[in-house]
């Protein structure tokens, strides 16, 4: 059989509501991988907080985090790294909005770099896997660089005002994406960043055919990675709109839906 590339956003798709990669899953994912399959985590969060995971599978391929604005190979540095950031200038554009839009925190990483504007000790904790350095303070001050990302809390009730707000005044220069749960969050990146250019860039690298690609998600960051896969496989968990547009729809994460597909489709039989 030809090599696929399997494509794994990790939270409420590769991972379980307990944070944890079931049993059954990972039995066939590690099967398909020792088979010659390419599998690669493809998530909106930041590396410091997926590479226990990647360990975890015993990964050795490339990974995405930030939705796509940063791709790089932990284990061979011959991979050409991507990281892709928006503009300084942009970003206190939005930080100054602060003041006329009900927003409780604003959060810039770089990379694994956090400056967070006022301290949340819910968001610390969030924000302190993979113990990064975090600063607190007035961004417009603290920001030694353009962000990979810019993250907006604000309450549930705030979120389409503020998206409204950032399509009017900012679409030609960033992308924005709500964030699943615990948090009410927008997270910002770079116009042009998705999963879907991201997993073409990795697939082109590995040489792997179009045909031969299969993606699995949840949420509103998955869109355009679900809409590029050959097989784009919504979870069972996943939001209505997703579910509308993927190839198929498994299982949830809680119930094996990662390796119930594969080992249907791959005729496994375990």
């Amino acid at each position: 059989m030809e090599k696929h590339l399997i494509c794994l956003d990790l939270d409420g798709t590769l991972l379980n509501d307990e944070k944890r990669i079931s049993p059954f899953t990972k039995k066939v994912l590690q099967y398909l991988k020792k088979s010659g399959h390419e599998i690669m985590i493809s998530t909106g969060r930041p590396y410091r907080a997926s590479v226990d995971y990647y360990n975890a599978m015993n990964m050795n391929t490339p990974i995405i985090n930030f939705n796509g604005a940063y791709i790089h190979h932990p284990t061979d540095n011959r991979f050409p790294t991507k990281h892709e950031q928006f503009d300084t200038r942009i970003a206190y554009k939005i930080y100054k909005d602060i003041s006329q839009l009900d927003i409780k925190n604003i959060i810039a990483e770089v990379k694994d770099q956090v400056y967070i504007n006022n301290y949340d000790q819910s968001l610390f904790e969030g924000f302190s896997m993979g113990n990064p350095e975090i600063k607190y303070g007035e961004l417009d001050q603290l920001l030694p660089e353009s962000p990979t990302s810019l993250l907006i809390q604000a309450e549930e009730s705030e979120i389409p005002r503020i998206k409204r707000h950032l399509n009017k005044h900012y679409a030609e220069f960033i992308e924005h994406r709500r964030w699943g749960a615990p948090f009410p969050v927008i997270e910002i990146v770079k116009k042009g960043i998705n999963k879907g250019k991201a997993v073409k860039y990795v697939a082109e690298y590995l040489d792997i055919d179009f045909d031969n690609i299969i993606a699995f998600g949840d949420e509103d960051n998955d869109f355009e990675m679900i809409q590029f896969a050959n097989y784009g496989i919504a979870m069972g968990n996943a939001i209505p709109e997703l579910k509308e547009i993927a190839t198929e729809v498994t299982d949830t994460n809680n119930n094996d839906g990662i390796g119930k597909y594969l080992n249907k489709h791959f005729d496994l039989n375990m």
